[in-house]
């Protein structure tokens, strides 16, 4: 759908943009961070993204939720910067630069792209908050590498265990994180 595909770059070009760390009152460095919709397959914002710099080789990342459906979903950062409807496979397999097997409970695992479960209430709102390795720094992967990333969020709970995505289920929102740059 060229909708999507024109909010996805739209929202990317916004988000490499705000990647640049700013000075604060005291002339000392903010951490970078940036915020993005997260969209349903019909183009609904049903949460929000948050990824924040801590230090020099982690990102917090938050996701909230504002009208997904109640219950556990699993979440995962995908390898693929491409978030198109209906089922998001264009964002592709999880993001794995270290060849490992899904799971934080797998004695192979993780992927760098496990993250913890999601768990929405009644009025569709939820928090999850978790830290991954990496940098906010354009160009610099696994995060911002050529084809971009996307955070996925699926219709069931992750085992944790179970590779290739934890028996998770269907892909039912998306964000993209970063872009191809043309």
């Amino acid at each position: 759908m060229t909708g999507m595909r024109g909010v996805a770059a739209v929202g990317a070009l916004g988000i490499l943009a705000a990647c640049g760390a700013g000075m604060g009152a005291q002339g000392s460095p903010q951490p970078r961070a940036f915020s993005q919709p997260i969209y349903d397959a019909g183009g609904q914002s049903v949460g929000q993204l948050t990824l924040t710099q801590q230090g020099r080789d982690s990102v917090r990342v938050t996701v909230e939720s504002t009208h997904l459906p109640p219950g556990v979903h699993g979440t995962h950062l995908h390898a693929v910067g491409r978030c198109e409807p209906p089922g998001f496979t264009t964002a592709g397999g999880h993001l794995n630069p270290a060849a490992r097997q899904h799971g934080t409970r797998n004695p192979r695992g993780p992927h760098l792209g496990d993250l913890p479960n999601l768990t929405v209430a009644a009025n569709g709102t939820g928090r999850m908050e978790t830290t991954v390795a990496g940098s906010l720094s354009p160009g610099q992967a696994p995060l911002f590498d050529a084809d971009g990333t996307a955070l996925v969020v699926h219709a069931g709970p992750d085992d944790m265990v179970t590779d290739p995505a934890g028996n998770s289920g269907a892909r039912i929102a998306c964000t993209v994180i970063a872009a191809p740059t043309t």
